[in-house]
């Protein structure tokens, strides 16, 4: 069985509307998710969340804190024909929570099919994965705790 490591990034930014948290679609499977993508060689898996949510997305945000993982299996697509049916993928996504700091470029966006920026109590409703709506769940509590320490 693979195994893959990955790095994603819950954001968020206050736009004067509100608290919104920024959510993928992916063009693949089509569906919603927070940012994420691997971890290369040598890199930590903030460096990498903060690269790949740039990457698909063209949000530049800083790391606050890590707020989980999510662990799940999935079938791969063989890599090439011979190998007969579809590879067990056993994939954990490390996420953290990061603060928007502005626009940069996506060179990955075709990966992602569609970009929402939703207020919190949206975001639960529009994740498409258990284990992500887990991860929501703690880092809402987290984003609660800052938004009032900054409010304060």
């Amino acid at each position: 069985m693979k195994r893959i490591y990955s790095a994603g990034g819950i954001v968020f930014k206050d736009d004067g509307d509100g608290l919104k948290v920024l959510v993928a679609q992916h063009s693949g499977h089509k569906g919603w998710d927070f940012p994420k993508g691997h971890i290369e060689i040598g890199e930590t898996a903030e460096v990498a969340a903060v690269r790949e949510v740039e990457e698909e997305t063209g949000v530049k945000a800083q790391v606050i804190e890590s707020v989980g993982r999510s662990e799940y299996f999935y079938f791969d697509p063989p890599s090439h024909e011979a190998s007969g049916g579809k590879e067990r993928v056993f994939k954990t996504v490390t996420y953290f929570l990061m603060k928007y700091i502005g626009q940069g470029r996506a060179t990955t966006a075709f990966e992602v099919s569609d970009l929402v920026w939703l207020g919190a109590s949206e975001v639960d409703e529009k994740l498409s994965f258990r284990g992500s709506k887990e991860v929501w769940e703690k880092a809402k509590e987290k984003i609660r705790q800052l938004t009032t320490d900054i409010n304060s």
